[in-house]
Formats: structure tokens, sequence, C-alpha cells
């Protein structure tokens, strides 16, 4: 009010300063000439003064308000340079200036997203149902959530698996497919959700996609099998020492007499109890239902093939008697003979089952349910891939055409918006409101998933390549000393660009075939060897986990491989096979299945070859990075020799088919319709087994390889080539020439 009161005199004070003096009316210019009269100053009224009053003591607020923000800001300053005065400088270890040193203050740590969601979010828990019918189980996710560091894997994940129920999950390589398994089984805990359990003592057992790594190659069929009964194996190998250290005994000591009596007495009664001593007609009685015979439980595991190796696993897996029962890629190195009988076996079983899997034909044929891993979250389908395949469609079409719709509402909204906020903006600012309701409320419809660009990329361009590659003369190969016979005579030449296929049953010979020409193994009888000049060859194990050192992170591995590439490059090259971010510090043996098949891959790049022999390449890849390497083998300018149990995918990257018959090799001159078309037994049971919806089995692309490299890359401008393309002659300057033409 004072300061209203002081600029109201200042104000009054200015108007008898600018009134000038009067002479006969007029007033004189400041030279004393005028040549018009000024008009008389305006007294200032009650109203106006007070309204002025008003104005100056606004005014006079604000520059207050101001001055004591820049008072602050100058206190503020002035404090922080006394606090770094005020810190005497140190030597050895004594301060030079002031009595005391502080410490400078801590830097804030980040805290990561996995931190974040542990602190907002309830910790993860294992309920039990309580209400339970005696023969049912049942296991179930309920929000489920996992997190490494940065990375966010599942979102909300809520399914579960019954008694009744045979699920395939499905969804791409790094959907969190088998993580989902690992929380179901035990192995890891979620970052937040619920598994619900039927009973507090549910048996749920695994098999693993690396389950060979389980299996001891030195030991027995029987003992492999023997070798799941820890805790019984071990209370037998106690009471075989205590009954030794009996027998042993001179009576001279009755105490210890009695005290090993007495734990011979204990371990009698658990074993009675584990019911042990029936172990081993349970085992045989697994035995026969995997299909092996009695004759084989003396066998080294090492003498099976990689068919049999599954039905060794499988049989692992059930004599832990589950009550749910995970599979992890079981379909994996078997041939279509094995397949059929997994596929019959799992049918006629009554235990619930998870099964993961990228065979469609597989999962169309034995499962009743399909659980679709996408974006982090899971979505439920009943009805075998066939019926998934429809469902998604229609689900995917509606939920586009709704979040289509919305956008376009929101978009004619925010136009009205943004034209009528001037003229009515009352009636905006609710209409705003009302569209941020409805952003914010369950009624907004999400953006569906966006499927991204294609996985691809091209192998390095190959060395020339002579005429003749490869060449098996008269081959005889055997295992066991003979017992095993897997070669007769073998014969076999491979030429300059040709992409073969080798098929054959389990145990047929097709992987020692690939180690026989890359000079791994040597034949009995004959010669197999590399042939031609200048030959520089790549070569794809089948199991990565045998190729690969577990010890190293993915970038570790990709520069041990390379020869002059820079880290850039490397990155960038990481970045096409999905290795992004921290994901390239993940050490080998923290990666799925597919992440090890993608990792070797990459190596492969690094090195240009012209002979490529891949084992299996395609186990644990998803069906968009198994697309992508039947494309990069149709460009590949080099021979291929392949073994897949994947039809599809040797129908589109093979143009020839070596079969294993008879223990001879077979050439057929052209691509694998060709091959079953020679077979109508095979024809029609591939026919029955197609998948509806997906593409079905044709004939190999041919692409021209050499042709392509001649042709020139040539940006196009116009002229003649699009001259033919006009059809407006009244078009542009140069068809009005046309025109008159």
């Amino acid at each position: 009010k004072a300061a209203a009161l002081k600029a109201l005199e200042q104000m009054e004070r200015m108007e008898m300063e600018a009134q000038p003096p009067q002479s006969n009316g007029h007033a004189n210019a400041p030279n004393g000439d005028s040549d018009f009269d000024a008009p008389p100053a305006k007294k200032l009224s009650k109203k106006e003064a007070k309204l002025a009053a008003r104005k100056a003591e606004k005014e006079a607020g604000k520059k207050a308000a101001k001055d004591a923000k820049m008072a602050a800001k100058r206190a503020a300053a002035d404090a922080k340079e006394n606090m770094d005065a005020a810190v005497p400088e140190v030597t050895n270890g004594d301060a030079v200036h002031g009595d005391a040193v502080q410490a400078p203050p801590a830097q804030k740590k980040r805290i990561t997203l996995e931190e974040r969601i542990r602190k907002e979010r309830p910790p993860p828990r294992i309920r039990v149902m309580e209400s339970a019918q005696p023969n049912f189980s049942s296991l179930r996710l309920e929000n489920i959530g996992i997190t490494f560091r940065d990375q966010e894997v599942l979102k909300d994940v809520t399914w579960g698996v019954q008694t009744g129920d045979r699920i395939g999950l499905v969804g791409h390589n790094g959907a969190g497919k088998t993580t989902q398994l690992r929380i179901m089984s035990g192995e890891m805990e979620p970052t937040t959700g619920d598994v619900v359990k039927s009973k507090k003592d549910l048996r749920v057992a695994m098999l693993r996609q690396e389950f060979v790594d389980e299996l001891v190659p030195d030991q027995t069929l029987m003992e492999e099998f023997m070798s799941v009964f820890e805790e019984e194996n071990q209370i037998l190998t106690d009471l075989r020492d205590a009954e030794q250290q009996l027998e042993n005994m001179t009576g001279d000591d009755p105490d210890k007499m009695q005290e090993v009596l007495d734990r011979m007495q204990n371990l009698q009664a658990k074993a009675e109890s584990k019911d042990v001593y029936a172990l081993q007609s349970k085992a045989k009685k697994t035995m026969n239902l995997m299909g092996f015979e009695d004759d084989e439980e003396d066998y080294l595991v090492a003498m099976f093939s990689g068919g049999w190796k599954m039905r060794i696993g499988l049989g692992k897996v059930l004599l832990k008697d589950p009550n749910i029962l995970l599979l992890d890629e079981p379909t994996n190195h078997l041939d279509l003979e094995s397949v059929e009988w997994l596929e019959e076996f799992l049918r006629q079983q009554n235990i619930p089952m998870v099964i993961v899997s990228h065979d469609r034909e597989f999962l169309d044929r034995v499962c009743n349910k399909i659980v679709d891993a996408e974006g982090g979250i899971c979505t439920e389908y009943d009805g075998n891939y066939s019926r998934f395949i429809e469902l998604k469609k229609s689900r995917m079409d509606a939920w586009n055409a709704a979040y289509k719709a919305q956008e376009k509402k929101i978009k004619e909204e925010r136009s009205w918006i943004n034209k009528f906020k001037i003229k009515q903006p009352q009636a905006t600012k609710q209409r705003t409101a009302q569209l941020e309701k409805l952003m914010k409320s369950d009624d907004y419809v999400k953006k569906p998933p966006f499927v991204g660009k294609p996985f691809r990329f091209r192998f390095p361009d190959a060395p020339r390549l002579s005429p003749e590659v490869a060449d098996i003369k008269s081959v005889t190969h055997s295992y066991g000393e003979g017992v095993n016979r897997l070669f007769e005579d073998a014969e076999l030449f491979v030429e300059k660009n040709d992409r073969i296929a080798v098929l054959g049953p389990n145990g047929s010979g097709k992987s020692t075939l690939l180690r026989l020409l890359t000079g791994k193994e040597k034949p009995d009888e004959g010669t197999a060897a590399i042939v031609g000049q200048n030959i520089v060859m790549n070569y794809f194990e089948q199991n990565q986990a045998d190729a690969l050192d577990l010890s190293k992170t993915v970038m570790d591995t990709v520069q041990g491989a390379s020869i002059n590439q820079s880290y850039n490059e490397l990155r960038a090259l990481l970045g096409q096979f999905l290795f992004k971010g921290d994901a390239v510090e993940k050490k080998v043996e923290n990666l799925s299945g597919g992440e090890k098949a993608r990792l070797s891959l990459c190596c492969m790049m690094l090195e240009p070859a012209n002979l490529l022999i891949l084992d299996e390449p395609t186990n644990h890849l998803d069906i968009p990075a198994k697309e992508m390497l039947e494309e990069a083998l149709q460009h590949f300018d080099g021979s291929v020799i392949v073994v897949s149990h994947d039809r599809y995918f040797i129908s589109r990257a093979a143009t020839t088919i070596v079969a294993i018959e008879e223990k001879k090799l077979i050439k057929y001159q052209g691509d694998y319709k060709f091959y079953t078309d020679k077979s109508q037994v095979l024809k029609k049971k591939l026919e029955e087994r197609a998948v509806k919806g997906v593409d079905r089995i044709g004939s190999a692309p041919v692409i021209d390889v050499e042709a392509m490299k001649g042709v020139e890359k040539k940006k196009n401008f116009g002229g003649s080539k699009n001259a033919g393309m006009v059809t407006r002659k009244n078009k542009g300057v140069k068809n009005a020439k046309r025109q008159g033409e």
C-alpha cells in the first residue's frame, strides 16, 4: 500500500512537471516558435488514478518478487563458493587450510529396471490351491514378470496347465518360452507374480533342450536309466558299505557292532519305503516303453544316435513319475519315424504337459491347446496348431481394425480441438480432458505388435571354386568293432555349386558322413576327402554346446572368430543376429539353444568360404530364422552339404538329395519334391501331416547367382525404359512436343 501511494505521488509530480508555462493560452515550442496550439494536459480522474495505482502496485509486486529471486540465487552461489573455500587442500593426508575435510558428495547410483520393479510390485510367491481333487494336477502362472537388469522379458503372463491339457508353447526366439518352463519347474524365481500349484508336493519334470549334455557316454543304457534314482542309489551304497564293515568286524567291540546293526536297520527301513529293490525292473519297463530291446541294456550310451538319445532323456524324465511334464524342443535331431513315435507316445499319456517346439506338424498332431508368447505377454487358444493359426489371424485382424478406427477418431478429435481452441476454449478444454481420460482407461486399444523386418543375411562372397569339391570312394565304416555298420562300399562325388541335403533315419550315419568328409574321423576302408583346389570350408556342428566355449561372452566369441573386422563392424553384425545392447556381454553358457545357433552362424559369416557343411543348422531356430537361412543358402555362390530333419527347410535350400539306403549313398539329381514323388508312401504320409494354413512343400527355387553378379545395379532416372508407361500425352512439355509430332 505504501508503494502504491508513493507511485501515485510520483505520477502526480510527473504530471505537474509535464505542464508547460501558460502564455496567452498557447503552449510555446522549445525554440519559442509554434505554428499550432498544443492541447491542455488532461487531469486524471479518481477512477483512472485508482486503476493506475493498482497497476503500479502489481508491477511493484512483480519487481519485488524478481529481486527476491535474484537475491536467493546470489545467496546460493555465495554459499557454494564459501563451501568450496572451506574445503582445505590436503598434502600427505594433512589439512593445510581449515580444521576439517569434507568428503565430496557421493554420486547417485542408477537404479535398473529390475530394481525399480521389485520395489514397486509385490515379491513373487508360490501358492497352493485350497481345494483340489485327489487325481487332479494343475500348475498356473499368474501375473508373472521377469526382468534381467534393464531387459524386460516377460511383462504380465497368466496361463496354466491342468489334467487333460497338452499345451504347445509357441513364439519367436527370445520371447521367454524356456524362461517360463524354468519358472514352472522351480529352477528360476520370477521378478514378480505368483506360481499356483494344485498341491504342495507337486512333481514337475523337464526335458531340456541340451539334454544330451546330461548323458554320460561311457555308461551303459541301464546305468544311465538307474542314475535318475540318486537318493535310492545312495541308500543301496550305504547298505553295501555297512554290510562290508560288519563282515570285517571281529566281535571285540560289541558296541561298535551294535551301532552298525542299528544303522543297517534304519537303512533297510528307508530302502523298503523307497522300494529300491524294484527300481531295476521299473527301469527295464521304461526302457521297453521307449522302444529299447532287452539285449541293448549293456550298450554304451555313445553307441546310440540322436533320436535314440532323445528316448533315453525322455525315459529318464518319466522315471521321476512327474505330475506335470515339460518338454523343451523334444523333436530336435529326430527323423520322421522317431517324430511319429513320439507323437503317438505323448497322445497316449495322461500326464498334463507343456511342449516348446518349432515343429508345426508335431504341435498340430499332439497339442489340444496353444499358448502364444509375444511382446512379453501370453495368449491362450483352444485347439491344435491349425486352429491356432486361424484364431490368431481373426484376433489380429479385429485388433488392427479396432486400433485403426480408434486412431482415426482420436485424430479427428484432436483436429477439432486445434480448430476451435480459440473460439470455444471451454468446449475444447472439456473434450481434451475426455480424450486424455480415454487414453488412460482400460477401453483404450493398444497398438498391435509390430512385425519387424525379416532377419536376413548373406554369406560372404565365396572364393573361386574348382569344378570338383569332395569325393567318397569305396567307404566302409562302422562303430563298436564292426557291430554297428553304417556304410558298405559307399560312393559320392560333390561338384561345384551342388546344394546337397543328406537324408536318412536316425542312426544311419548322416552326421558321421560329415565328420568323414571334414577329416574328424577316418573311414575303416576307402577314402573320404576334400579333393578340390582352393577349398575354404566352414563346418557347422550339430550341438552348439560342443563347439562353443561356454566361459566366453558373445562379444569375445565373435572377436575370437574374426580376422580383421573392427569392433563397430562386429557390433553391427551381431545386431543382425539379434544380439543388441547388453546382450553381447552375456556368457555363452547363459544363452538359449536358438541363441547359440545364431551365434555360431554369426561366426561363420566372418570368414569367406566356398564350401559349407551344416549339421542340423535349423535346430532351435524359429520360423523367421529358418526362412532367413533358406534365402541365404539360395544366394550362396558355393557348394553346400546339409543334414536336417526339417523337410520344409530341405525343400527350399537343397537342389540335390543324397539318401542313405541300405548302407549306400544314393544321389538323386533333383530337389526334395522330386525325391518324394519317387515314393508314393512318403508322399502320402507328408500330405497327411500337412498343417492347414501353412505353405506346402514345393520345388526349390533356382537362383543364378553368377548371373545376378553380372548385372550392374543402375539408378533409374527415367528415359526410354519408362517412356511406354506414360498414359497422358498432354502431360508436361515433352509430352506436348510428342503430341505435336
